[in-house]
């Protein structure tokens, strides 16, 4: 573990955070017709949230392949509340009944795959709804299911030829997602999750650090790998839209903002108005989300009006790097 025994109980966020050991379905859908869980359209559902940015990696990944069509999905509710965690909210902005397995709460779905089901309640889930179960609860795996699986379903030629995990680049994207999701993706969660001075001022360094690597890297090319658009780049996307409206006041990332840094301002706002991807940043689920539900950071639950963000501004990256 990333943490020492005594530090666990100092960073535990069911709803937002999980590692790969927490998964508990890890089934792969396949192109091969003759797998367990082949690539079919209309048969998968997924389940997600807009504020998590674990969950809206497979959300943006769905959009950028063209499979809306192919695989269904439901938005559960912003708010978290007490023992009841994900629900569903039809109705209210941006949010799904359960239309699959006419549910109220996440955690229910949770037990139309295993009745005996008792772990963490999380979002995504990919599930089948020919068996009723429970593929993957794996972010990481969901997102390259939907990259690789299902080509022969994507709505355009260059949807299908689109490889966010090509393998000669396979090396340096594992090699930046460690540096990501270390100390960028989870260390914004170490950093608002600390209870101890202590704790914080050696996460809030790492995050910066990694930052500042980041910063730098993308001075010198388009993509963290270079020229082409990777996972890894969705990776770190979905935490830099979601660090100067959330992360810098309420997990008190507040160093630096990301509009304080040339590049990864730009970069996240290129990233932002590629096709379809401004539908998976909703401004109100994030902010409402965070400060709402996390009452052992804002016990009063009040919203702050957040920052004046411009996504929609030139971005200059595809002139820079001609």
């Amino acid at each position: 573990s990333f943490l020492h025994n005594s530090e666990k109980c100092q960073f535990l966020c069911v709803f937002c955070f999980k590692s790969r050991k927490e998964s508990m379905a890890r089934n792969v859908v396949s192109a091969d017709p003759a797998a367990e869980f082949p690539a079919e359209a209309g048969r998968y559902h997924l389940y997600i949230s807009l504020a998590c940015p674990w969950a809206c990696r497979t959300y943006f990944v769905l959009k950028a392949k063209g499979l809306e069509n192919v695989i269904s999905k439901s938005i559960v509710h912003w708010k978290i509340s007490g023992n009841d965690g994900w629900a569903f909210g039809p109705g209210q902005y941006r949010c799904d009944a359960d239309d699959v397995n006419g549910k109220n709460f996440l955690r229910e779905v949770y037990k139309v795959h295993d009745p005996e089901y008792s772990g963490k309640i999380t979002v995504p889930i990919l599930f089948d709804k020919k068996t009723k179960k429970i593929v993957n609860n794996e972010s990481a795996e969901i997102l390259r299911m939907l990259n690789s699986e299902f080509n022969a379903f994507c709505e355009t030629e260059e949807q299908k030829n689109l490889d966010l995990y090509p393998e000669d680049l396979r090396t340096s994207i594992d090699e930046w997602n460690d540096v990501v999701f270390t100390d960028v993706n989870l260390g914004v969660y170490r950093c608002g999750f600390a209870t101890s001075q202590e704790v914080y001022d050696g996460f809030v360094v790492k995050l910066f650090n990694a930052l500042d690597k980041l910063e730098d890297r993308l001075s010198q090319a388009r993509y963290l790998t270079g020229s082409r658009f990777t996972e890894a780049d969705v990776r770190l996307f979905v935490t830099l839209a979601r660090f100067d409206l959330v992360y810098v006041g309420h997990f008190k990332c507040n160093k630096r903002r990301i509009m304080d840094y040339p590049n990864l301002w730009a970069y996240t706002r290129e990233i932002h108005q590629m096709p379809g991807i401004e539908e998976t940043v909703d401004r109100f689920h994030i902010e409402h989300h965070y400060q709402e539900s996390h009452l052992h950071v804002n016990p009063a639950g009040v919203v702050a009006v957040g920052p004046d963000l411009d996504f929609k501004a030139a971005h200059g990256r595809d002139t820079k790097f001609q």
